[in-house]
C-alpha cells in the first residue's frame, strides 16, 4: 500500500462511491478520503468504519488543504503509537509537508499541528519536565473547592432563563458553564469566558477563522502572563511561572493555551452529550433510574460511546515503519481516531455496548501523552448536570432526536442546538459567595464560594417535585458516595496536618 506522502491513482482500485453519496464529495485526489468538508462531517462513525472496512486498522486521508495523513482507527494501533514516543515523535517540525514549505502559518490546521513549545509537542527529558510542571500545578487544585465554583457558575447561568420555561442549553449552559470555571483555573479576568468560548470553537472547528481566534486567545493569555508575575494568584498562571521547572513565559502561555481550548472543548461536549443521551435513550434513562448506573458511571459511558474530540494529533514517525499493515514514512503524521477505537470490533464486542466500570477507553488517549486535566473535566461535568437537574428535574426536549443538527470538523463532532423546555421557575439563591477566610484568598482575589446546602435541605426544598429526576438524584446520592467523600476528607486533612492529629 503506498504512503500519504507519495498518494498513487492505485487508491483508485478501492472503489469510487456513487455521485449524490455524501462520501462521493468527501473523496480527495487518487480517491483518498478526505476528513473535512460536507461529505466527511455528514456521518463520522459511519465514515469510520468504512475506512476500517476497505484499509483496515490504519487508513490514508487528507486533511485541509488536501494535505497527506494517516488516520489510526484500531484500538491496539493507537496504543502503539502513544506508548511509543520515541517511534512516533511529536515534534511537528518533524512534519514532512512542513519541512517541504507546504504548510504555512495561516493554514486552518496550523494552530492544532504546527510545533509550540508545550508537554504535547515535545520528547524525551524537556517532555519530562513541561508535562511535571502541569501535573504537579493541577494537582494542586482542591476538588471540592472547584466544585464549588460549578455549582456557583451553574446557578448563575440557570438564574438567566430559570424564569423562562425554554432554554437552549448547549449555547446557554454548557458551552459556558466550562470557561466560567477555566478563567478561575488559569486565573484570568471572568469577563474573558464569553469571548474565549467563541475562540476556542474557531480553533478547534478549522475554519478561516482558526488563525485570528489563535492569535487573539494568545495576546490575551500573553497579557494573563504578565499579570500574574506582578501579582501572583491561587491559579494555573501563577503556579507555572513559579515551579521550579522554571518554565519560560513561551513555555507557559503555550500551557495555559493547551488547557484553556482543549479542556473547554471537551467538557462542552462531554456535558452536552451526555444530557443529549439521558435526554433519548430510554435504555439509559433506565438504568439511571433503576439506581443501576450513577452519574459519574453514566459519564464514562458518554466517552466510550461519543468522545468529546473524535480525532487527535498523535505523531510524526521518526524512521520508517509499518503500522497496522500500512508502510508509514519517516515525517508522515498519525492521527489517533478515538471515537473509531472505542467502537473497534476487536476489543468491544458491539457499538454501544454497555461498558459498565470500565475506564480503558481512549477518550483521553494514552501513554505518557495521555491528557492531564481529565479528572478536572469530570469534576465539571458531572457537578455542572447535577445542578441543572436539580434546578430544573423535568427538563425535556423540544424536538424529537432526529430533528437535531450536528455539525462536524476534522477533530470533532457536536450538536448544533440542544432546546429544552421545563416548567418555569423563579430565580434561587442557592450559592453564595462569602469573605474567604483569613490569610487565604482564591483566584485573583476572588472569595471563596460558600459550601453548597446541605443534602437534606435540598431533598426537602423539592420534595413536591414527582418527576423522574428527583428521584434520580437522590439515587446519585447513594450513603456510599456519601461516606467515600467523607473519607476523602479524612484523608485530605490527614495529609495537610501531616498525621498529626489525635496525637
Amino acid at each position: 500500500m503506498t504512503t500519504p506522502s507519495e498518494p498513487s491513482h492505485a487508491l483508485t482500485s478501492l472503489g469510487t462511491p456513487p455521485p449524490g453519496c455524501p462520501a462521493h464529495a468527501a473523496g480527495g485526489p487518487d480517491g483518498v478520503q478526505r476528513l473535512y468538508g460536507p461529505g466527511a462531517s455528514a456521518d463520522p462513525m459511519g465514515l469510520y468504519e468504512r475506512l476500517r472496512n476497505e484499509h483496515g486498522a490504519v487508513a490514508p486521508v487528507l486533511l485541509e488543504g488536501d494535505v497527506p495523513a494517516w488516520l489510526v482507527l484500531g484500538y491496539n494501533e493507537i496504543l502503539q503509537v502513544t506508548r511509543n514516543p520515541r517511534r512516533f515523535r511529536r515534534d511537528g517540525r518533524a512534519w514532512s509537508p512542513w519541512q517541504r514549505g507546504e504548510i504555512g502559518t495561516d493554514s486552518p490546521i496550523a494552530p492544532v499541528l504546527r510545533w509550540g513549545p508545550d508537554c504535547t509537542h515535545q520528547d524525551g527529558g524537556t517532555h519530562q519536565r513541561l508535562r511535571g510542571a502541569v501535573n504537579e500545578s493541577l494537582e494542586r487544585f482542591d476538588r471540592r473547592g472547584l466544585r464549588r465554583y460549578v455549582q456557583l457558575y451553574g446557578h448563575q447561568l440557570i438564574d438567566r432563563f430559570a424564569a423562562e420555561g425554554r432554554a437552549e442549553i448547549l449555547a446557554q449552559y454548557a458551552q459556558q458553564l466550562p470557561m466560567l470555571v477555566l478563567t478561575v483555573v488559569l486565573g484570568l479576568p471572568e469577563e474573558e469566558g464569553p469571548r474565549l468560548v467563541e475562540a476556542s470553537r474557531q480553533l478547534l472547528i478549522g475554519t478561516e477563522k482558526a488563525v485570528a481566534a489563535d492569535r487573539y486567545i494568545q495576546q490575551a493569555l500573553t497579557d494573563l502572563v504578565a499579570t500574574k508575575h506582578a501579582a501572583p494568584g491561587h491559579d494555573l498562571a501563577s503556579w507555572l511561572i513559579a515551579h521550579p521547572a522554571e518554565l519560560t513565559d513561551e513555555e507557559v502561555l503555550h500551557h495555559l493555551r493547551l488547557v484553556l481550548v482543549a479542556a473547554n472543548e471537551t467538557t462542552t461536549n462531554l456535558i452536552v452529550n451526555t444530557l443529549r443521551v439521558v435526554f433519548t435513550h430510554p435504555r439509559f434513562r433506565g438504568s439511571l433510574h433503576g439506581g443501576r448506573m450513577t452519574l459519574p458511571a453514566a459519564v464514562e459511558q458518554v466517552l466510550w460511546d461519543e468522545p468529546p474530540i473524535s480525532v487527535c494529533p498523535g505523531g510524526f514517525a521518526s524512521d520508517d515503519v509499518e503500522l497496522g499493515g500500512q508502510n508509514i514514512r519517516k515525517g508522515d503524521i498519525l492521527l489517533l481516531g478515538l471515537a473509531a477505537a472505542n467502537a473497534d470490533p476487536a476489543i468491544r464486542p458491539a457499538p454501544g455496548a454497555p461498558m459498565h466500570g470500565n475506564r480503558s477507553h481512549l477518550s483521553f488517549t494514552s501513554g505518557p501523552h495521555e491528557c492531564p486535566g481529565q479528572d478536572i473535566g469530570r469534576a465539571i461535568t458531572v457537578t455542572g448536570i447535577e445542578v441543572l437537574l436539580s434546578r430544573l428535574p423535568d427538563l425535556r426536549l423540544t424536538l424529537d432526536p432526529d430533528e437535531l443538527d450536528w455539525s462536524a470538523s476534522t477533530w470533532s463532532r457536536h450538536l448544533v442546538a440542544l432546546p429544552v423546555e421545563f416548567t418555569p421557575r423563579t430565580r434561587t439563591e442557592r450559592v453564595s459567595l462569602v469573605p474567604p477566610a483569613p490569610g487565604r484568598r482564591s483566584a485573583r482575589g476572588r472569595p471563596r464560594p460558600a459550601a453548597p446546602p446541605a443534602r437534606d435541605e435540598r431533598e426537602s426544598a423539592t420534595a413536591d417535585r414527582s418527576s423522574f429526576w428527583s428521584t434520580l438524584r437522590r439515587r446519585w446520592s447513594r450513603p456510599e458516595e456519601r461516606a467515600a467523600e467523607r473519607l476523602e476528607e479524612r484523608v485530605e486533612d490527614s495529609e495537610r496536618t501531616g498525621g498529626r492529629r489525635g496525637r
